[in-house]
């Protein structure tokens, strides 16, 4: 499957802010944003002037897309189907991203990054209720308990991810039980706990275009 393959910090300064897509680098002072805050290119560090109300929408959208790992094409996939789901439309998209596999290794801290819980999964490191699965883009539902097979527990960089797990935010719809090494999705969340501080709403009206 397609991905991106170049610099990542890359993307956290031509948006302007953190999109934490390097793990443990993003919190030290090696984060690209950190050392250069301004767009990467020849004319980076240009002024520019009063963004449009089209380009405030793109960026807000390229912010998600870009913290959740997905290409365009995906991206919009979600968008149709958070659409055609009863409530506000934005909220039920990043329900829909928050609810997907790679997303939830992450947060439990498993991985320290969405990327490397992808490639996890993708290596059939994880299951579900007992089962594994290597599709990053399955939905979890409440109640599913996610963690790594047996046999993958004792790698090296799941042991170093779950060092930290104590120093991250873990949000109120999981519950990480570390000793199990195993963690719970509770409950399709609420828009006020998703810890995403974009505008959604900028999505909804760009593509409502």
């Amino acid at each position: 499957m397609a991905r991106y393959r170049a610099a990542k910090c890359k993307l956290c300064r031509r948006e302007g802010e953190k999109l934490f897509l390097k793990g443990d680098r993003c919190f030290s002072n090696k984060c690209g944003i950190e050392k250069r805050n301004y767009a990467p290119g020849e004319h980076g560090r240009r002024r520019r002037g009063k963004p449009s109300k089209y380009s405030i929408q793109l960026r807000e959208k390229q912010k998600i897309r870009r913290m959740y790992g997905l290409l365009e094409n995906q991206f919009h996939t979600y968008f149709e189907k958070a659409a055609q789901q009863k409530g506000i439309t934005g909220t039920n998209l990043l329900r829909l991203l928050e609810r997907r596999l790679d997303n939830v290794v992450y947060r439990l801290g498993f991985c320290s990054s969405r990327a490397m819980a992808r490639q996890f999964i993708r290596h059939n490191h994880f299951q579900v209720n007992g089962t594994k699965v290597n599709v990053p883009s399955f939905l979890v539902n409440p109640g599913d308990r996610v963690g790594p097979r047996q046999k993958s527990k004792n790698l090296f960089l799941i042991q170093e991810s779950m060092k930290t797990i104590d120093t991250r935010q873990m949000v109120p719809y999981l519950d990480m039980d570390p000793n199990k090494m195993e963690g719970e999705f509770l409950e399709i969340p609420s828009r006020d706990v998703i810890p995403v501080t974009m505008d959604e709403q900028m999505v909804v009206e760009l593509y409502s275009k």
